[in-house]
């Protein structure tokens, strides 16, 4: 019996098997399994009332919200295609989204009613926008806010076995390197086998409480959305990053599992805020979106007593491709765990992953050869949206191109040293800026960094590091360069340290390095720190 792979079918199971537990609290809402369900049908059938057809595109633009995560089964009961966007995008960069996708209907909080009003009129393909939280406040919306049509809409769930798995589920736009947007395309059945192979790393003798605290139109946050639904878990909505706001909802809702960048672990473990609270039913934090050091790695496991490890993959990858836990009988021991739950990781089951010279050969997996990171697996994208070049290009040889320079070990553990874009070369020599982060990190002064090429003469471009220090704490420039030249090679070591209020940020958290280069190759203006 063959029976079509679809993520509907992980809400389905969930409503079957534990049809009365909690699945999402968000604010002061509360839906268990069922109503999750019957709120995710009645949204495939109010779609349907509106016109909405197979293959249709259907936009969100919300922060965290029951409702946005109700799309991800809803908008698929429908046949249709779920577009979340990225908040934090400009008006101009949306309208390119949904004229690219040419999406049909657009649903939006009233927040963000101010960005709509101002692309609204240059998104020909949109006939109806509908508000998530309010009534209309304009003639152009819909009558009828999100919630008023799914009560009066008619439950609608699909029928599993006339779904096409091979059809598009979701299309999430991810910059890249190139001057415009990419729509990358996962199938039903890329989602479905993704959370299948990402439920075989979580642990299945515990319940699993998982606090949202990536945007969920991000890779990191939805990844989450199907396989915490197939494992029956409690999806705990966080709407905006606030740290005691995090360890009010770990103490109230018994949190299990989150997940976050570097930036945000630094934050967490350094908030005065954090010894308030019981944190004690936190099990794992997994580390992504860009590379952590073992020193964070073990502050987060000492601090908020929890195993705390890496994970790594792409929006092009539905996202996980590997995650950084010890391999059965393998255990590690004192400093290796640290370095080891720090490390990229090796690939998660469906997954097969390479590191490659520029002849596509493998490297030798010695631990230091430095190559691409290619991979294979049920949860590869089947290409970008309307870009057939660039699809080939990602996708050539029948193995995913991640742009990510790596290193491999014997036991098949890779380790990422940097983008591509982002391997400084000085004089000839190819240094990693992840690998000088990682030892300035180390410095119990230093609150986080960011090291970014500079121009010089003679070597063509030379490492500098942008420092923030820790509240309360103070380095000098020379104290951290000699800092750095104790850990690693001289010649990677950063010629110069410049000390700065904050890091620009991503609205997830992760650093913006192009911002940071601008300043040294192009224009800009740093926020230097106060005297």
């Amino acid at each position: 019996m063959n029976i079509p792979l679809t993520p509907l079918r992980c809400l389905r199971y969930a409503e079957q098997q534990f049809p009365q537990r909690t699945a999402i609290v968000c604010g002061s809402e509360r839906f268990t399994y069922a109503q999750f369900a019957d709120r995710a049908a009645r949204l495939g059938g109010a779609l349907l009332q509106l016109g909405i057809g197979p293959g249709d595109r259907v936009a969100f633009l919300s922060k965290n919200c029951h409702r946005l995560l109700e799309a991800y089964f809803g908008v698929l009961e429908a046949g249709a295609v779920l577009l979340p966007l990225n908040f934090r995008l400009a008006a101009q960069e949306l309208a390119f989204i949904l004229n690219d996708s040419e999406a049909r209907i657009l649903f939006f909080e009233k927040e963000f009613l101010p960005f709509v009003e101002q692309f609204r009129r240059s998104v020909p393909s949109v006939e109806r926008f509908v508000s998530l939280d309010s009534l209309p406040q304009a003639d152009w919306m819909t009558p009828h806010h999100y919630d008023q049509l799914l009560s009066a809409a008619k439950p609608h769930q699909a029928d599993i076995m006339q779904i096409d798995e091979d059809s598009l589920a979701e299309l999430f736009y991810t910059s890249g390197t190139s001057a415009e947007p990419k729509g990358v395309m996962l199938s039903h059945r890329n989602i479905y086998l993704h959370a299948l192979s990402s439920s075989m790393v979580s642990d299945p003798r515990i319940e699993h409480v998982i606090l949202h605290t990536i945007p969920l139109f991000h890779a990191n946050g939805w990844g989450a959305a199907h396989t915490v639904t197939m494992l029956g878990g409690k999806h705990v909505i966080l709407r905006l990053w606030d740290c005691s706001e995090i360890f009010r909802l770990i103490q109230q809702e018994r949190v299990t599992h989150f997940g976050i960048v570097p930036t945000m672990a630094v934050a967490i473990v350094n908030s005065p805020e954090r010894p308030k609270y019981d944190l004690s039913s936190l099990d794992r934090i997994s580390i992504g979106g860009s590379a952590s050091s073992p020193a964070l790695v073990k502050e987060i496991e000492e601090k908020l007593g929890c195993t705390c490890y890496s994970g790594y993959g792409l929006t092009e990858t539905s996202p996980v491709l590997s995650v950084s836990l010890s391999k059965p009988g393998a255990e590690w021991q004192g400093e290796q765990r640290w370095n080891g739950q720090a490390m990229t990781g090796y690939a998660i089951p469906g997954v097969e992953l390479r590191v490659v010279d520029a002849e596509e050969r493998d490297v030798p997996h010695d631990g230091a050869s430095i190559g691409e990171v290619v991979a294979r697996g049920d949860g590869v994208m089947q290409g970008y949206w309307k870009q057939p070049a660039a699809t080939a290009q990602a996708m050539r040889g029948g193995w995913f191109h991640t742009g990510d320079m790596a290193t491999m070990d014997e036991d098949g553990y890779i380790l990422v040293v940097d983008r591509k874009k982002d391997i400084i070369i000085s004089g000839g020599e190819n240094i990693s800026s992840l690998e000088i982060e990682k030892a300035l990190s180390a410095h119990p002064a230093v609150y986080e960094t960011a090291v970014v090429p500079v121009p010089d003469t003679k070597w063509g471009e030379v490492p500098k590091a942008l420092v923030v220090l820790r509240p309360g704490a103070s380095a000098s420039e020379e104290q951290l360069l000699e800092f750095c030249r104790g850990r690693i090679a001289h010649y990677k070591c950063p010629r110069s340290v410049e000390f700065l209020a904050s890091l620009p940020k991503t609205g997830t958290g992760k650093i913006l390095k192009k911002d940071l280069r601008k300043q040294y190759w192009g224009q800009g203006t740093l926020m230097p720190l106060s005297s």
